[in-house]
């Protein structure tokens, strides 16, 4: 056994995942909120088209608004996740060590949203939207008891969605966007340098490495060798990888009456082709020609690395109904194609002697996400937002739950308000609670070849333990009609 098939596993895990992370409004890697307006009612809102941001939510909806519309919102993302070891083990199956990952989620993120849409006469409409999707942010720092199987990850991603919408009648009209999409993802994990060494020593590699390390020109007596393999330190693998990819979505609105109407949207899948470079690093003895030598073992310290990725797509059904001047109720129900992931193949280039593709068995399931909603007519001038949801995890069970993506069913409670500030211009506010159920993880780094002739790699680590989340949204938006 090579030391480079121990470190290599989960190197581009949390960046594929990341990669197929649902689009619209499901759980997986989605930020959770593409508009404050739409946050109040915990998204139940797609087919009221209170502002510009239902461009992301049904294009379509632009042809209720009238003239030029302009929202523009921050959202304040504050989470809380502990994690508690249960015992995760090596791949020879000893105790890793280390601790539980400290607070590793960030103590806040913030992410903008920009909507604008255009009346062009009483049949035309079009508009641009710039969101953040979905994004991730965890650093469990280098001494967790995970550490084989991640230590940090930063996903990063930013949409632009030109749309238009054509009013045929007082009844039908429809919605088309087109969408280009930047992912950019950073991820950092241990290699198992002792266990590897370990290994090799206990299963008669020693005499060889012994051979490497006096071929080398060291000196040490071969006990003293041997001490200081087994006391290495982790080895490092960093990856830093981006690309573009490009979708569209749909919309159709029908307005029943005057007090209701129904919505449907479809947003398809985005492909990417994450390209990036895996950087190692083994100084992990006193000794250079010690680190020479594990890094020969483990192949080279930097290697190109590609994975081919496709976001799952959604579609969405949706109503509001006014029930008298005061109350409108309303709700959205979402299915997310997430089976579209079954596996994770990552290819490896420029690695001499060549390295087997990472293949990652997911499995992930299709999704439904249920919001519904009200709001109440306060005044003239205010209105306030209210809304619960449900939403699925595509996560099948704890062997398939893996430190990059901690995710389970999730339960949103939000309150929202819409504040008039003169006939042109309001402000919308909102807050959201999101709990998610309690769930383990037994995460086993293994592979299965594609072909019966292929190769892969997976070190056979098992990351054991158990997550409790819970996010709180903060949003603001201000709202413009020219």
């Amino acid at each position: 056994m090579k030391l480079k098939h121990l470190s290599l596993s989960v190197m581009l895990m949390g960046v594929t995942i990341g990669g197929v992370a649902n689009t619209a409004h499901a759980s997986g890697y989605h930020f959770g909120s593409q508009s404050v307006s739409a946050q109040g009612t915990a998204h139940a809102n797609s087919a009221e088209a209170a502002d510009a941001s239902v461009l992301f939510y049904n294009p379509a909806g632009m042809s209720r608004l009238e003239g030029t519309n302009l929202s523009g919102g921050l959202t304040l993302v504050v989470p809380n996740s502990d994690y508690t070891d249960k015992g995760s083990t090596r791949f020879t199956g000893s105790q890793t060590g280390g601790g539980n990952g400290g607070t590793f989620a960030p103590d806040y993120v913030v992410a903008p949203s920009f909507y604008l849409t255009h009346q062009l006469n009483d049949k035309l409409s079009v508009g641009v939207g710039m969101f953040v999707p979905f994004g991730a942010k965890l650093d469990y720092g280098n001494t967790w008891a995970g550490r084989y199987g991640l230590e940090n990850i930063t996903l990063e991603t930013i949409d632009i969605n030109p749309s238009m919408s054509f009013k045929f009648d007082e009844h039908h009209s429809v919605g088309v966007g087109v969408t280009a999409e930047y992912m950019k993802a950073k991820l950092q994990k241990a290699v198992d340098v002792p266990g590897g060494v370990s290994y090799l020593l206990a299963h008669g590699a020693g005499s060889s490495l012994l051979t490497s390390y006096y071929g080398l020109g060291g000196t040490q007596a071969p006990a003293a060798v041997q001490s200081a393999l087994l006391g290495a330190k982790d080895g490092q693998a960093k990856l830093d990888a981006d690309d573009w990819g490009y979708g569209f979505n749909l919309g159709y609105m029908y307005q029943l009456n005057d007090a209701t109407r129904f919505g449907l949207a479809y947003r398809s899948s985005v492909r990417h082709r994450l390209e990036g470079n895996a950087n190692w690093s083994f100084n992990v003895t006193s000794d250079p020609i010690l680190n020479q030598i594990i890094a020969s073992s483990a192949g080279k310290k930097t290697s190109a690395a590609s994975v081919d990725v496709e976001t799952p797509e959604s579609v969405s059904g949706n109503f509001y109904h006014d029930l008298n001047d005061k109350w409108a109720v309303m709700g959205d129900l979402t299915w997310t194609r997430h089976s579209r992931m079954d596996s994770i193949d990552i290819k490896f280039h420029n690695v001499n002697p060549a390295e087997g593709d990472l293949i990652i068995k997911q499995n992930w399931k299709d999704t439904f996400k249920l919001s519904l909603g009200a709001n109440y007519k306060y005044s003239e001038n205010l209105l306030l937002r209210g809304g619960v949801a449900y939403d699925q995890s595509p996560v099948k069970n704890d062997n398939l739950r893996h430190p990059a993506l901690p995710d389970s069913d999730r339960y949103w409670f939000s309150v929202g308000a819409n504040y008039k500030l003169n006939k042109q211009s309001s402000i919308d506010l909102a807050y959201s609670y999101v709990f998610f159920k309690n769930s383990s993880i037994n995460y086993t780094d293994t592979c299965t070849p594609v072909t019966p002739t292929g190769t892969c790699t997976g070190n056979g680590e098992t990351t054991r333990g158990d997550y409790k989340t819970n996010l709180q949204f903060l949003g603001v938006q201000y709202n413009y009609r020219f």
